[in-house]
This record gives C-alpha cells, structure tokens and sequence, in this order.
C-alpha cells in the first residue's frame, strides 16, 4: 500500500488537531481571528502553503488527459483529438474548434486554461505572503532552512504558472504580491526575464533529492526548478526570439549528471506511470494520486462506455468514450503516414499517424491489461476488445455496435457501419464524422486493477516532469548544434526500454532530422500535455495534418480569455484576434 503523499498527511494532521481541540470542553472564545493566530503549528504552515497546490493538482490532472492545461496542449494537435461521435461530444462544436484551430476567446477550455495559470498565480502569491509576513520558523521548530524551502517551492510554482501563461498566450501581468491593482499584460521579453529570475533565485534554495527512488510528494525539489528553467531556454525562440539552446543544454547535462538531484531512467516503462510511480526513479515531480483519498487519475475520458466488463471492474467512472488519437488510417484503410507502402489518396502527413508510428516491435503497442499483482501492459486500446490476460470482452454500447457485440476499435474517424437514418453520411470521414468506435484509445495513464484489487486504483501519480525530458531536450539541443551522433545516443538510452531485444529503428546520425526530432517527442510524451509547444518550436503547429489544414501563424497563440478582458479591461487581446 502507498504510504500518504505530503498534502494528504497535511490534511490528516490538521483533522487531528480539530478533533483534540474539540475534547477540550472548557470553550475558548477570541474577537477575531487573523493569520498570526492561524500559524500556531507547523501543520498548518503546510496547509497553507498546499492550498495553491491543490489548485495545480485540479489544472494538471483533473481527469488526464483532459485537463485543462493538457486539452489545449494535446487535442489541437496531430496526436489527439476529441471527435463528434454522431450526437457525442459535439457540444456545439468547441472540440471541433479546437482541433481545426479556429480559435475563440469565449471558448470554455480557453477560459479555463487563463484561470488555470492565473488563479494559481494569485493563490501561489497570497500563501507566500501570507507565510513570509506571519510564520515564525523558529518559535514553532522547524528545521533550519526550512523557510527557504517552503517559500521558494511557492515562488517555483508561481514561476510554473507563468511559463503556462507566457507559453500559451504570450506577455501576461506580472504580479510578485495579492496586493496592488490590476495591472496590464507585460511584453514578451518581460514576462520571460521575470519567469527566468524567479526560477534563478530559487533553484540553489530548493531542497535536493538525494536518495534515488524517495516518495515524491508533489512538492517541488531543485530538479523541478532546473528543468523548468531548461523549459523556458528550450522554447526561447517562439517566446522572445532568441536562442538560448545553449543555456538550455547546460541545464539539461546537469540534471542528467545528478548535479540537481539523484535520478535514473526507468527499464521499465510500466514502473513510470504504474502503481506505486510515487517510488519511480525517474520521477521528478508528479500530482500525487492514492485511493479513496484523492483519486486524481482514475477513469479517462477516453474510455468506451463497455470498458467495465473489459477490466472486470466496474467501479471506474468517466466510461465516455470521448478523445482518441489521430487516425492513422483513411476511411477505405489506407495510410495517411508519410512513406507509407499502401498510403491513402486523400494524400500522406509528415505529422500524424501517432499509432503507426509505433513499431510493432515496441512492448507499449499493445493492448492494455491488468495481469494482477500491480502488473500491467500496454498502451493503447485497439483491435477486438477482448483482453489478453482474462479474456473478458468489451462489448457494444448499442449505438454502431449492439450490447451483444464485441467493440472493435480501429485506427480511422470515418462513417463506416451503415446506419439507420445517416446513410447519407455514410463514406465521409474527419473529425465531425466518428463512430462509437472511431480511434486508437490512449491508456498511458491510471492503469486499471480488477475488482478482486481494487485499493489499487487511484494510486498512480500523475507525473508532471521526468528524468526522460532532460535527454530528449539534450538531444535536440545537440541536433541543433550538428552533433548529430551524440543527440541519437541520448534518445536511445531512453528507447531501448521499449524492445525485448535490439532496437529495429533506432535513431542514427543518417536518419535524425527535425521529423526523426519530432516523431521521438510524440513517441515518448504522446499525451504529456506538451505536443503543442514542441510543433511550435519547430515551426509546426500551424502546418496541415490530418483534417487540419495549414493555418495562420497568429494561432501559435491562443486568444486571451474573454471572461479574462471582461475582469481587467487593461488586458489586451493578442494580435489576430480582434
């Protein structure tokens, strides 16, 4: 069993101190309450200092991958998508909006993504101010240094909200305090100076992981600051257009050399995303999740409604059969992927085809089973539901498919089954036209136990940051500088995992470019909320992919909230948008 994460042992410990209070029947009675009689243990230090991370906990991990930071991240991309299934998940055409980047301010997950980062950015300076003005370190007998520690992990994940801010909308107000008024959006170049000295003052502050394989917490440790910051060089150039590749590299060597912490990638790739991940290795920050106290990463949108019968579990929720991959596949089966032997005549992408491009050979590309113990396999649902392990089918949900049919999932978003009153649609295909059925299903995340172990479920993390990311951002920054051989070593120390034995296509100076670059980010972090930034590094996002055609360059951008220029009319909107 998982021990508690550190903002549920925070809840415990303070429950405590109510119900020892509460004995006490001689009543004590105060004119008022102000935050210096709050800070009377070092419990509620941390329960202040939590509440802005529950806040990220909810905008990284509410229900993944449709969250809010990771919908924009992943479903306007060439990895996922959330089709209208007929009458399912059109919602008056938003996800649909989202997918074709036909960008509105007044768009719900556009709302939510702007209070995403800035909400947390108040609630992240309030517990700070708060902390910094009222707590005594000393009198209530915290260990030296732990002021530094609590405040600076308050200032990261303030510059952690801001990055969000500056990478999906550009200059954003910059505030260090609650106190004040409204200000209005600062530049580009200002925003990214601010987000950099934030992350440079708090990084030789934060505490270090030392022992490989401690219980990650949720909180924030020098690697997090450290690969935040690398984040931020990485992605200069669309951000202020400069090069800091450079910067970027140092940062990235460090980590991987424990100059921040003590890390090692994983051999397993199930041990990441599995059960108890809050032990893996290669972990660097992840929203905790433990069962039957706060489930952050259990039932995936994705999920077909049968799926109950198919885990032999039916105590998961969320079985609504909404996002998927891009297809791979045109309506009359053939590729849409760039070389294909058998490609579709609707023509072929350089982006897209998420699933094809997996090897067959890799152990993720298979179907996703429990097989008991803790164990589990694959990534993906596909093909006849039946499960490999059990046997146990997924059957129809009595629209394409009948409740005595066995689902079978395949790599297209067409309309292919005949239907009763649709025949006139019937042969058409994109994102408006999905079947119960349409898309490969991505289950990377909250693998599912079987009933017979069900206080299993919820426990996995959702990881945030990864030992995995410092390679790959290496990689690239060494493909830029034309160090070609030593950028494909780095990604096959990572993919080497992924094959019982050699490697089939491993990466090699010859076959290493930026769509070899790309390919490989998609492969490894498909689902991760961050497709996004990476096609708009390498100036992609706004290129064609299946049913996407190519569009404005203004969209690698989204427009500033409505609700948010509605709130503070100082706030601009961005250029394209008016």
């Amino acid at each position: 069993m998982k021990k508690y994460k550190i903002f549920l042992t925070v809840i415990a410990l303070v429950g405590m101190s109510v119900t020892y209070q509460a004995c006490n029947v001689e009543p004590e009675y105060y004119s008022q309450s102000t935050p210096s009689m709050f800070f009377d243990t070092q419990a509620k230090v941390y329960q202040r200092m939590g509440r802005p991370f529950t806040h990220w906990a909810w905008a990284m991990a509410d229900g993944q991958a449709a969250s809010n930071l990771v919908i924009l991240q992943e479903y306007s991309t060439d990895e996922m998508l959330t089709p209208s299934r007929y009458n399912d998940w059109y919602d008056g055409g938003r996800f649909l909006k989202i997918y074709q980047h036909d960008f509105l301010p007044n768009i719900n997950e556009i709302n939510d993504v702007w209070r995403a980062f800035s909400m947390g950015v108040a609630q992240t300076w309030s517990a700070k101010d708060d902390i910094d003005e009222y707590v005594d370190f000393d009198a209530l007998g915290f260990p030296a240094g732990s002021r530094d520690a609590v405040l600076m992990q308050l200032q990261t994940l303030a510059a952690f909200f801001y990055l969000h801010g500056l990478d999906l909308f550009g200059g954003v107000p910059l505030y260090t305090s609650n106190k004040g008024d409204a200000l209005p959006r600062s530049t580009d170049e200002e925003t990214f100076a601010f987000i950099e000295n934030l992350l440079k003052e708090a990084i030789p502050k934060l505490p270090k992981k030392t022992e490989l394989g401690a219980m990650e917490t949720g909180s924030i440790n020098q690697a997090t600051g450290a690969l935040l910051l690398a984040r931020l060089y990485f992605n200069a150039g669309p951000y202020i257009r400069q090069d800091k590749f450079a910067e970027c590299a140092a940062l990235c060597q460090g980590i991987i050399n424990g100059e921040y912490g003590t890390y090692k990638l994983e051999d397993d790739w199930t041990e990441i995303f599995g059960f108890n991940n809050d032990r893996s290795t290669e972990i660097i920050w992840t929203v905790p999740s433990h069962n039957a106290q706060s489930e952050r990463s259990t039932g995936p949108h994705s999920n077909h409604y049968g799926m109950g019968e198919y885990w032999d579990n039916g105590e998961i929720g969320n079985r609504n059969n909404g996002f998927c991959l891009v297809p791979s596949l045109d309506v009359e089966g053939k590729s849409y992927l760039h070389g294909s032997s058998n490609p579709s005549s609707k023509g072929t992408y350089r982006l897209g085809s998420p699933f094809a491009k997996f090897h067959d050979q890799d152990v993720r590309k298979q179907l996703n089973a429990y097989e008991g113990g803790g164990k589990w396999r694959g990534m993906f649902y596909f093909g006849p539901m039946v499960n490999p392990v059990t046997g146990n089918i997924c059957h129809g949900g009595n629209r394409q498919f009948k409740p005595d049919e066995t689902l079978v999932i395949v790599d297209q978003i067409a309309r292919i089954i005949p239907q009763e009153g649709a025949e006139a649609d019937h042969g058409k295909e994109g994102a408006r036209w999905g079947e119960e059925n349409s898309g490969v299903r991505l289950a990377k995340f909250s693998p599912i136990p079987s009933a017979s172990e069900k206080t299993l479920k919820g426990n996995p993390d959702i990881p945030v940051l990864r030992l995995a990311e410092a390679y790959y951002t290496l990689a690239e920054c060494k493909l830029r500088e034309g160090k070609k051989d030593e950028a494909a070593a780095l990604i096959n120390q990572v993919r080497k995992r992924y094959f019982t034995e050699a490697d089939p296509d491993p990466v090699t100076a010859a076959n290493l470019d930026e769509w070899r670059m790309l390919d490989e980010w998609m492969l490894e972090f498909i689902g991760e909320g961050r497709r996004r930034t990476d096609l708009i590094r390498w100036d992609k996002y706004t290129e064609a992919w299946w049913d996407k055609p190519a569009d404005s360059p203004h969209h690698n951008r989204f427009p500033v909230s409505e609700d948010a220029r509605n709130s503070n009319n100082l706030i601009t909107q961005n250029p394209g948008y008016n």
